[in-house]
């Protein structure tokens, strides 16, 4: 059973601190990044890949910091992710952050993450995130292929109009809901 509660959070409002700076950690970053080009990211790692480098220094909201991990860095942070190749650094992320009450992704780990980075699908305003609930992040990537694939790029137009007509309606909350579901009942139907 998955119990897990999908949100969509501003990560441009919040501070994240990413450790590592291997492949893995690249692969987050890059994560991030495309799901939120100006999500402010500050990277620890006594090293970085020249491919992490290369990504980090397209944007001035991503803070590279050569050194090792240490607790100080947590300070001031929402969001953790831990992603080096040291499995007893990854645990003490954990437990450091967890006492600071910080949310935690130990990458490959899901016994030591609060939240997972599943595959995102964004067409334009519209965004759908999957989750595998940490069993097959493979799976999950081909998922997110098929629905950008499937998905027309005219979705972000009917997004667009269909907000403007909802600026337009007066009356009750009730009564906008009514509105709205019964000028959108028909996209489910099949023809």
């Amino acid at each position: 059973m998955n119990h897990l509660y999908p949100i969509f959070l501003k990560v441009h409002e919040l501070n994240i601190l990413l450790v590592g700076g291997g492949y893995v950690a690249t692969e987050k970053l890059e994560f991030l990044l495309k799901s939120s080009p100006e999500a402010q990211v500050t990277v620890i790692s006594p090293m970085f890949r020249p491919e992490f480098i290369a990504m980090a220094g397209k944007t001035d909201t991503v803070t590279l910091i050569e050194d090792r991990y240490h607790e100080k860095y947590l300070g001031g942070k929402h969001l953790v992710i831990g992603a080096t190749d040291d499995k007893s650094v990854n645990r003490q992320i954990r437990e450091e952050a967890k006492e600071r009450f910080l949310l935690v992704n130990i990458a490959d780990t899901p016994e030591l993450c609060d939240f997972y980075l599943g595959g995102i699908v964004t067409k334009g305003n519209l965004k759908i995130a999957i989750s595998t609930n940490g069993k097959s992040p493979t799976a999950a990537k081909r998922i997110r292929q098929l629905l950008e694939d499937v998905l027309p790029e005219e979705l972000d137009e009917l997004l667009n109009n269909l907000n403007a007509y909802r600026e337009t309606l007066k009356g009750d909350f009730e009564y906008k809901v009514k509105a709205m579901n019964e000028i959108t009942e028909g996209f489910m139907k099949k023809h």
